[in-house]
């Protein structure tokens, strides 16, 4: 009963982690990236490099991004300013311009809105940054998967999570040796290298995996749940009243302005009064609703990273008189500090460097993990294929499909990837729609992979891209020396140590596909038969 079991789990682990492999596999990728974000999107800015030595007082800044707002937006009805961290050097904004009435019987027009970035020292604008949605749409990609609509995308996403966590728990029940496993590699032995490498992989960062799939699954609870919030709150004004009660923003969420001017208070003895009750922890965000109107409320967000919950306490204050009218999230429910923290470990921003470092090198055994396991099923099934290879036969179409997957995956979203970043630094900074055409150069990149893939499922396939991905992923440090002056040797003298980080990681990363490019060049010398049966794996 007892390996009747194992061997179930067996089963289920090979057949749970490879039905989703290639989604979980472009997933990992994604999501590794995403812990530098904000690094990758001030990589695709070389515009904003030389802002980041100037070290502003925050109420400077805010002072600073009022006074531009008053010029561009002065009747929008909210403000979103972003001030500058140690990871943003710049003041992001973000604001609205009301919709004009619709005449009567048309469809109301939806809001145009506007963004902006500004030195937060001078208060300039920063309009010479060329248009790119940079590290957020690696992040957004992560679970929305773009080209697709996000709740069907984020539906697929928690489907491809749950089969991964069933897939590791039965992983773990299967391999009685995982620890003793991951002690061993045995290079050039066919398919018992491949399980070798899948295990140390596995278990390099098992707490990580079993951390970050959960916690992956927790951020979208309510979607894929909500039939709790609704039956509890049914009476009291349904799912809307519980978000307010869990989760409260610190003001009300309809507040209608009054339609009578009125001057907005300084906000700088505001954000005074903020960071000294959070005991001298600085502000994240600003939102002002209805500036420049009787009305006007200001709501200020500490900066993350202060503590592992993803929820940040708020302070509201009246937008003329200046006066604290609010604070919310100091003490919070115990239902919301438990899914903040959740969430906080997913998304890592409270990570110091070395941490957020750990997280990354664990999302690369992740990805490592998921490719090894496609791998080492197309080895193990080819191998019932011998006999009639041996003649001159050619393998089932399952195989074939999950080859070609297999390269169109995990070579090709290297090259995707690589694609996106030297579309940034080759295509006219000027261009419009710049930002979609960087992204539709990683899908056809990707798209082209996947075709050759199909068409061609090959070593050599397998060689040609892995290449392709390595000159683009070394060849970036180049790249940047001819199209910016914040090359590496500028970048580490003027100490932009996040520009010369993502150059020396493009280059390591290329360096590891180059040498597997070789690898898959090379002549698989044959394996000596295995006198036991090999466990089971995905």
């Amino acid at each position: 009963m007892k390996e009747s079991f194992r061997q179930s789990m067996a089963w289920l682990h090979t057949w749970s982690g490879l039905l989703v492999g290639w989604v979980l596999f472009l997933i990992f990728a994604a999501g590794t990236a995403s812990y530098y974000r904000d690094e990758i999107t001030f990589w695709m800015k070389p515009e904003l490099h030389g802002v980041m030595g100037t070290k502003v007082p925050q109420p400077q800044a805010l002072a600073n991004a009022v006074e531009f707002l008053q010029k561009r937006g002065p009747d929008s009805p909210r403000w979103f300013i972003t001030l500058p961290s140690d990871r943003e050097p710049s003041v992001r904004m973000f604001w609205s311009h009301a919709a004009p009435p619709a005449p009567s019987g048309e469809k109301r027009q939806r809001a145009r809105f506007e963004n902006a970035a500004i030195d937060p020292q001078s208060g300039e604008a920063l309009s010479a940054a060329r248009e790119t949605r940079g590290g957020e749409f690696i992040y957004r990609l992560h679970f929305d998967l773009h080209y697709m609509p996000v709740i069907w995308a984020r539906w697929i996403v928690g489907f491809c999570a749950m089969f991964m966590l069933v897939a590791i728990i039965s992983g773990i029940v299967t391999h009685k040796r995982i620890f003793k496993d991951f002690f061993t590699f045995r290079p050039k032995k066919g398919q018992r290298s491949w399980l070798d490498a899948h295990n140390a992989t596995a278990v390099l960062a098992l707490p990580y995996h079993l951390m970050i799939t959960y916690t992956g699954l927790v951020t979208l609870m309510f979607m894929y749940m909500p039939w709790g919030p609704q039956v509890a709150y049914k009476e009291h004004g349904g799912i809307d009243a519980f978000f307010e009660e869990v989760f409260p923003s610190g003001g009300p969420r309809d507040a209608k302005p009054s339609g009578t001017p009125a001057v907005l208070a300084p906000l700088a003895p505001m954000l005074t009064q903020a960071t000294a009750h959070w005991n001298g922890a600085p502000a994240g965000r600003v939102v002002v609703s209805h500036p420049n109107d009787a009305h006007a409320t200001v709501a200020i967000t500490r900066q993350e990273g202060r503590g592992m919950s993803q929820n940040q306490p708020s302070m509201l204050f009246d937008g003329v008189s200046g006066a604290l009218l609010s604070t919310s999230g100091d003490e919070p429910q115990a239902a919301a500090q438990t899914r903040g923290v959740l969430y906080g470990l997913h998304i890592g921003r409270f990570a110091d460097p070395l941490l957020r470092a750990l997280f990354f090198v664990s999302g690369l055994a992740g990805c490592l993990m998921v490719a090894t396991g496609l791998l080492l099923w197309a080895v193990k099934e080819r191998q019932k294929y011998a006999k009639v290879l041996k003649h001159g036969g050619r393998v089932g179409f399952g195989l074939r499909l999950v080859d070609a997957l297999n390269l169109g995956t995990i070579a090709g979203v290297p090259i995707a990837f690589g694609a996106y970043f030297w579309a940034n630094r080759l295509l006219p900074v000027g261009i419009e729609q710049r930002a979609t055409i960087e992204i539709r150069w990683f899908f056809i990149a990707w798209g082209a992979a996947v075709v050759a893939g199909l068409v061609r499922p090959t070593r050599r396939m397998w060689q040609v891209q892995l290449a392709i991905g390595a000159l683009l992923f070394g060849g970036i440090p180049l790249l940047n020396a001819l199209t910016t002056r914040t090359h590496l040797g500028v970048a580490i003298a003027e100490g932009l140590w996040s520009v010369a980080a993502f150059d020396l990681v493009m280059l390591a990363l290329g360096i590891a596909l180059g040498v597997t490019a070789r690898s898959a060049g090379r002549v698989q010398s044959r394996a000596k038969p295995v006198s036991r049966p090999v466990e089971a794996t995905p």
